[in-house]
């Protein structure tokens, strides 16, 4: 998903709320033991009366024995509450959200705002994702590199939200008619391997932790999945994204694309649809990540009059979504590994792990489906000894919610009423109906 705005601006971001992850509150936070009465521990554990010691913003250790807690240590009891890795939702686009303003179209609301006021109402979708229990995303593609300035804002401490990993642009092929006279290019646009290595360089010279591109057409209420970039131009851009120890994400909503995709070593393929056996397959042998991102079409079917699609969006979308699963299931039981990702956006920020209930539906188990969002997202991160589980060493990143995630995936989706991230407590739902 992208919106692409041909403006090139200075601009500075100033946001005033406290932050989750600032270094001097890690630094100076006292020793936390957080009791649950159970506890996933996203390595295949159930922990029954589990306490998690967290200190500095990670986990110290992780026990049963209420002896083991050190005096003056803080104890946050959640001991009605089932406890889980904080999640990872890989696939969002931060920096477009928006609130709903009657009459006026979600998608103008956004190309109406400036770099600066975008990035400033981001806030609120960050913190109703930490809401969801995703206390890390992967951010693919954002303009004007609002992206890193957001994760620079939330690692500094001056923004309550995620911990993000950003691509800056995503390379996409030109895509707008010609106009008489002075036409600035638009970040992002990249034709042919000369220009495709320039743009890689360029997003890891701002400052991108991945690569995002384009390799077909499809997005919004567009579900078609012609081939954008030939094979000689994506190997291009993956093999210089990992020459500069960069992975990379592949967005493809058809079949050609993703095949190419996975032809030429992507880290990740985004969206890919009607796969054949022989993708499929070398996804297997290549250790492909796929990140599905069904319900994002849901989430369109159910707010498409208010984002300003024109008729005929629902048709397309309902007859999308059982293709995009059937592929999901076929890739499930070949055995490809498969990452959450939301692909969410305007208001859909708080719906993030709605996609774990299509994975259930797919075929998971709701462990099966709450890996997606741990371990295995994790390890596409390259985060897995930091990420993903709760063990020492990790991030002090954990989630409470009411009942029990692995009989019902829905009480991951709609039950969270606790989240701590990095070592701080950035949600609590637990005292009141309000919350925090």
């Amino acid at each position: 998903m992208r919106i692409v705005r041909v403006v090139l601006v200075a601009w500075i971001v100033a946001i005033f709320a406290a932050g989750a992850f600032g270094q001097a509150k890690v630094a100076t936070q006292p020793l936390r033991a957080v009791r649950f009465g159970k506890l996933w521990d996203g390595r295949g554990k159930v922990w029954t009366g589990a306490i998690v010691m967290v200190e500095g913003g990670k986990i110290r250790s992780v026990t049963t024995n209420t002896l083991d807690i050190p005096a003056g240590a803080e104890v946050i009891d959640l001991s009605k509450y089932t406890g889980l890795p904080g999640l990872i939702d890989v696939h969002t686009h931060m920096t477009m959200y928006t609130d709903e303003k009657p009459g006026e179209p979600m998608w103008k609301q956004i190309t109406a705002n400036s770099p600066a006021v975008e990035v400033f109402l981001a806030r609120k979708g960050a913190m109703r994702t930490l809401e969801a229990g995703v206390t890390t995303v992967r951010d693919l593609g954002a303009d004007q590199y609002m992206d890193i300035a957001m994760r620079d804002l939330i690692n500094r401490g001056e923004m309550i939200g995620p911990r993000m990993f950003v691509v800056g642009y995503g390379l996409y092929i030109t895509n707008t008619p010609y106009k008489p006279g002075l036409n600035l290019p638009a970040g992002g646009i990249a034709d042919g391997v000369p220009e495709v290595l320039r743009v890689v360089r360029q997003q890891i010279a701002a400052g991108a932790d991945w690569i995002k591109m384009y390799a077909s057409t499809g997005t919004d209420d567009d579900v078609t999945g012609f081939e954008t970039y030939n094979y000689e131009e994506i190997k291009s851009a993956v093999d210089a994204a990992h020459q500069f120890g960069k992975k990379i994400a592949i967005h493809s909503y058809g079949p050609a694309g993703a095949r190419d995709a996975v032809r030429a070593g992507t880290d990740s393929l985004e969206h890919a649809t009607d796969m054949d056996d022989a993708t499929i397959q070398e996804m297997v042998k290549r250790g492909t990540y796929y990140v599905p991102t069904i319900d994002h079409n849901r989430y369109y079917i159910d707010n498409g009059d208010k984002i300003g699609y024109a008729s005929g969006y629902k048709e397309r979308l309902q007859a999308f979504i059982p293709r995009n699963l059937e592929t999901t299931r076929r890739a499930f039981k070949a055995g490809v590994k498969i990452a959450m990702g939301s692909d969410a956006i305007y208001t859909m920020f708080g719906e993030n792990t709605r996609e774990l209930g299509w994975f259930v539906k797919a075929g998971m188990t709701p462990e099966q489906a709450l890996q997606t969002a741990t371990g295995n997202a994790a390890a596409l991160l390259g985060k897995e000894k930091e990420l993903g589980a709760v063990a020492p060493g990790y991030l002090g990143d954990l989630v409470a919610v009411e009942g029990d995630p692995l009989a019902d995936i829905n009480v991951v989706i709609n039950n969270v009423k606790w989240v701590m991230a990095n070592g701080e407590v950035v949600v609590d739902k637990t005292k009141s109906a309000g919350g925090r």
